[in-house]
């Protein structure tokens, strides 16, 4: 039997985060300006040409989840890769947060101009609005930052975990993670998160938070070719 965290994009379009989705009963994206993930309900002739109808023409999108990706005939597969996706299986303990501060729309510019030099995953100019975002500046400066992505019943998804180079090596990342994971488990939600499988030293962080493996995740680049 299929498992909520199985598709994870497709649950959460269809549930928590609706509001944020384009697409109908049988295919869902976020909207192009939020996050470039996108999902069929199944794998029925049906829901992956409603998949490829949300793709424009030269555009492309993310697929992610645990079943083996089927590409819809309109569209190609120009990147595969595999992952890995962790659930905590414990409290996180809480970290110091006293210089810990909430993102929101100001710091948008900010945020995607780390998320674009660090590369924790797509982030775009309104990923910030997905979930919580939390930050520690240094001279001013946003050092760090941490948030939710995917949010379906009863999970959230750890995301946006980057450091900027001038600030690494202070454990910033680690202590937002925990901050940010305890902050879903306080609302009586378990936090998971997705890593690339050979991220050797990141899955080894989330272990010492309290994160394990739970399955390894297909992800594909799906694009259709630009018009003639």
């Amino acid at each position: 039997m299929a498992h909520v965290l199985d598709r994870p994009v497709w649950e959460s379009l269809a549930s928590r985060q609706a509001p944020l989705s384009l697409g109908g009963a049988l295919a869902k994206r976020y909207r192009r300006d939020v996050n470039v993930f996108a999902s069929a309900r199944d794998d029925s002739a049906e829901a992956l040409d409603a998949l490829a109808a949300l793709v424009e023409p030269g555009e492309h999108v993310y697929v992610l989840q645990v079943p083996e990706i089927a590409v819809p005939p309109a569209l190609q597969a120009s990147q595969t890769a595999l992952g890995v996706q962790m659930v905590a299986t414990r409290p996180i303990d809480t970290a110091p947060a006293d210089d810990v501060v909430m993102l929101g729309d100001a710091d948008a510019p900010e945020m995607l101009a780390l998320a674009q030099l660090t590369q924790p995953g797509p982030f775009l100019a309104r990923t910030h609005v997905m979930g919580a975002f939390r930050g520690i500046r240094i001279d001013g400066r946003l050092a760090a930052m941490a948030g939710e992505r995917m949010r379906m019943p009863a999970y959230t998804e750890l995301s946006g975990v980057c450091t900027h180079p001038d600030f690494r090596g202070r454990g910033l990342a680690r202590r937002l993670s925990a901050i940010v994971a305890h902050a879903i488990q306080a609302r009586g939600e378990t936090p998971i998160l997705h890593a690339w499988k050979d991220n050797h030293a990141a899955i080894a962080l989330y272990e010492t938070l309290g994160f394990r493996w739970r399955a390894d995740v297909n992800v594909a680049v799906l694009e259709r070719a630009p018009a003639r």
